[in-house]
């Protein structure tokens, strides 16, 4: 177990916030950033209105609002990787949370069985040999 804060000094803390967290930029959603409390790495974005932020606050454990479902959704219900939170925080904009935490089960925060949902690379700023033979057009 991760050393941390007191989780009733956690709620308390993360009640206060709720009037700060601005859920009407976005159709009443903020984003949800989770990164593990302990190596720092990013697991997962999800999306929380003010009823799943209350759920988070109220259990200890991160709870999004599913867009497909139309519900709240605790990560790890099912699957026993719930994720408790070890701290909170919001951007300069109060429309985005930093949930950092604590993963119970095996670990495996994606559904498709790796630790972090952030598994596939892009090849950011790659030309394309497509992009690059344009380029060579216009040039003349």
């Amino acid at each position: 177990m991760l050393p941390n804060q007191n989780l009733n000094q956690i709620k308390e803390e993360m009640s206060n916030e709720t009037q700060t967290i601005d859920f009407e930029k976005m159709d009443g959603l903020v984003a949800g950033i989770v990164q593990d409390a302990r190596t720092g790495e990013v697991l997962m974005l999800g999306f929380l209105n003010s009823a799943s932020y209350a759920k988070t606050v109220e259990t200890g454990f991160v709870t999004f609002w599913s867009r497909t479902r139309q519900k709240l959704w605790m990560k790890g219900e099912t699957s026993g990787n719930r994720l408790r939170v070890v701290s909170a925080s919001t951007d300069c904009d109060n429309d985005a949370l930093l949930f950092r935490v604590e993963v119970e089960g095996d670990g495996l925060v994606c559904h498709e069985g790796t630790v972090s949902c952030f598994t596939k690379p892009l090849a950011f700023g790659a030309v394309s040999p497509q992009t690059n033979k344009e380029a060579e057009e216009t040039r003349g």
